[in-house]
């Protein structure tokens, strides 16, 4: 039995890459970008197999979290943790490892994102039992993706020596982190066979990872103990509030991970993974057709196009879109907004969202 284990979904991110679909009122993880369920629900459903709905805590932030409700109906109130203001996944590890110490003091948390996509969700499971296995001996546990081709938009990990075999599965204890690298550094990384990529999900005990958090970021670390302080007394929400606004925004991988000691990973073979992280990256979860283009839209009409991706928001009044000679565009039809920009360019998509704040265009965020 699996009761010490719990999920941590973490829901509150914005999604600037896939404007204009995605907004501040409705943020990528509530959107149906690839079926009928919306990025969110499935980050949900594929947990539900392993685990019952009380065990699956969702930290997001208050503007999102009725959505999210509507959503998962299923979840109780309680597995609802509101940050007051994104303050990076950091914060909100730490948030939610103080929460489940004080559900069960021994706890193991999965920290998960609601932007991924995973075809393989037996596998997936499997590797997160086999996790689980190394958290409760003290671990910081990742999973590494094993990469399928020099891509430049992922960070990468080194493994370093063997661990042996957790429920199957090989683990490796981790050498370093490494950024986003340029093309030529990415094709080493393939061609060594020692790398995966960072998927961004980690396996870890509760007190474990406190304890990490306490040794590298001491500032977050304050906060976090002001916070257990006070759980579940009336002055939960008020010191809550209070401490958080003075928090600096940080990333797990960079405040505690690329620091920490007894880092291992478990290389995640045929795990079918995506970021979904912009438009680009529906190329890596649907299969184009014979031009290459990808056409996710209800009408569309594609004379001599290629490569080229056309969406429309499954919510918005369906209209003919069309494109004639065109070649490697993203096109998006979001109703009040039209999207259009080379493949090359769709990680820059959040400079329009950028340009619309500073010219107070707010009705389009």
């Amino acid at each position: 039995m699996n009761e010490d284990f719990y999920a941590i979904i973490m829901a509150g991110g914005g999604g600037t890459r896939l404007w204009p679909v995605s907004r501040r009122s409705r943020p990528k993880q509530s959107l149906r970008l690839l079926g009928d369920r919306t990025l969110f629900q499935m980050a949900v459903d594929r947990l539900l197999p392993m685990m019952p709905p009380e065990r699956i805590l969702i930290v997001t932030v208050q503007e999102q979290a009725a959505q999210l409700q509507r959503q998962a109906s299923l979840l109780p109130r309680e597995s609802y943790l509101l940050e007051p203001a994104p303050r990076g996944t950091a914060s909100v590890i730490g948030l939610a490892a103080v929460a489940l110490k004080h559900r069960r003091h021994d706890a193991v948390m999965a920290c998960l994102t609601a932007d991924h996509y995973i075809a393989n969700e037996g596998t997936f499971r499997a590797l997160l039992s086999a996790a689980c296995t190394l958290a409760r001996q003290g671990e910081l546990v990742t999973l590494g993706i094993s990469p399928t081709y020099a891509a430049t938009g992922y960070g990468y990990i080194q493994r370093g020596e063997p661990l042996g075999e957790a429920n199957g599965f090989k683990a490796f204890r981790v050498k370093a982190f490494k950024e986003k690298p340029a093309l030529e550094e990415a094709q080493a990384y393939l061609e060594s066979g020692d790398y995966s990529w960072n998927s961004g999900m980690f396996v870890w005990r509760a007190d474990r990872i406190l304890e990490e958090i306490r040794a590298h970021m001491p500032g977050l670390s304050a906060a976090l103990r002001e916070i257990d302080a006070a759980w579940g007394t009336k002055r939960a929400a008020s010191v809550l509030e209070g401490v958080w606004q003075d928090l600096q925004s940080e990333t797990i991988d960079y405040g505690v991970m690329e620091k920490a000691e007894r880092v291992a990973v478990i290389p995640a073979d045929d795990l079918g993974w995506w970021d979904i992280g912009g438009w680009d990256r529906l190329f890596e979860v649907f299969h184009a057709d014979a031009k290459g283009n990808l056409l996710l839209a209800p009408e569309t009409l594609a004379v001599d196009a290629v490569g080229t991706l056309i969406f429309q928001d499954p919510d918005s009044e369906p209209r003919l879109i069309a494109a004639l000679g065109v070649e490697n565009l993203i096109i998006v039809d979001a109703g009040d907004v039209l999207l259009v920009c080379p493949r090359e360019r769709a990680e820059d998509v959040r400079r329009l969202v950028e340009q619309l704040k500073a010219t107070g265009r707010d009705r389009f965020l």
